[in-house]
């Protein structure tokens, strides 16, 4: 089960108040900043595959039809959503709700894990991924695609100062970056992509066999 820390709890229900809205805000981002990368990241799915703070289902036309995919999400607002999607994809997915930072799946459970603008509103990024890493089987691919601390620094100095109203509100970070964490979890690299500034990264990466 999800963990029940105040702190998790307060941030469940401000993603559970913003459910409604979620979808129309990130038509705006999908268009401006991450382009192609949903499909980018999904199509490169396969087997068995977790995706991790499935949020509304955003991602799910973006999947192979093969895919045998379950989705985790703490909030249970955004999750009804994704379920309704689903349904009207007619696409098949077990769809539950869960803590990234403590997954209900045993060890090497999947060949896909799949975390898309995510990690920057999970409270422990760090923890999720060596989650992410542990039920992820040995040959298989880590697909991360998030905002990350761009590589121009005025443009960090926004983020800086952005993150001052972020942070209280929803727990959003600007200033992260997934990469070092992959790293540090021995996952090998095999695509990498950053731009916009440096503020959009997204990770193709294997876990060794």
């Amino acid at each position: 089960m999800p963990r029940t820390s105040d702190k998790n709890q307060r941030l469940r229900r401000y993603w559970d108040r913003h459910a409604r809205s979620y979808d129309r805000q990130m038509s705006f981002f999908d268009r401006v900043l991450f382009g192609d990368s949903r499909r980018w990241i999904c199509s490169q799915a396969s087997g068995r595959a977790l995706e991790i703070a499935i949020g509304t289902g955003l991602n799910l036309p973006f999947y192979p039809a093969d895919v045998q995919l379950t989705g985790i999400e703490w909030s249970p607002a955004m999750l009804e959503i994704a379920r309704r999607r689903a349904e009207q994809l007619g696409r098949t997915a077990e769809l539950r709700e869960a803590d990234a930072q403590d997954l209900p799946f045993p060890d090497a459970s999947f060949d896909t894990v799949v975390c898309t603008l995510s990690l920057c509103a999970i409270p422990d990024d760090r923890q999720a991924v060596a989650e992410m890493t542990r039920v992820l089987r040995p040959g298989g691919r880590l697909l991360l695609l998030d905002h990350v601390i761009s590589s121009a620094w005025p443009v960090r100095a926004l983020q800086r100062y952005l993150e001052l109203v972020t942070l209280p509100l929803g727990g959003e970070h600007f200033r992260r970056r997934p990469l070092r964490h992959v790293q540090a979890a021995g996952l090998e690299i095999e695509q990498r992509d950053r731009f916009k500034l440096g503020i959009v990264e997204r990770i193709a990466a294997r876990k060794p066999a």
